[in-house]
């Protein structure tokens, strides 16, 4: 049985996080189309214009930074909680942040849309967790 290539959403300003991210969720064979938006602005615009879409292109699962600049990731948190509702099927959000401070970790959690708060950096097995969850 083939396994399940589930569609991926980076948000994150950091170049380098978003390569190796790409990589190691390529490296997990869990992963296929794989779209990149460097802010929460640009990811929220796509969600927009996505509303009219077919269900099997939006992404599975979206892997959001906290710290970003034009819109950082609390910000899409509350425009996305409208745009959302709109959107053809669900999609698994997990915050990803270097940060460890515990008020974000909380935050996080007043979010019924997020699935989980993830510290990077972020290894291949548990990314490999991830995507067998969904």
């Amino acid at each position: 049985m083939p396994v399940a290539k589930h569609k991926v959403c980076l948000i994150d300003d950091d170049n380098i996080y978003q390569f190796t991210a790409r990589k190691i969720l390529e490296s997990t064979g869990l992963a296929g189309e794989i779209k990149s938006f460097y802010n929460g602005k640009e990811a929220i615009n796509y969600f927009k214009d996505e509303q009219n879409i077919q269900p099997e292109t939006l992404p599975d699962v979206i892997f959001l930074d906290i710290n970003m600049p034009v819109m950082n990731g609390w910000e899409f948190l509350e425009e996305y909680k409208s745009v959302h509702k709109t959107l053809p099927k669900p999609i698994v959000v997990y915050v990803v942040s270097s940060s460890i401070d515990d008020n974000d970790m909380r935050k996080s959690r007043q979010y019924k849309l997020v699935s989980d708060y993830i510290v990077k950096p972020v290894n291949r097995d548990t990314y490999k967790e991830l995507m067998s969850n969904l």
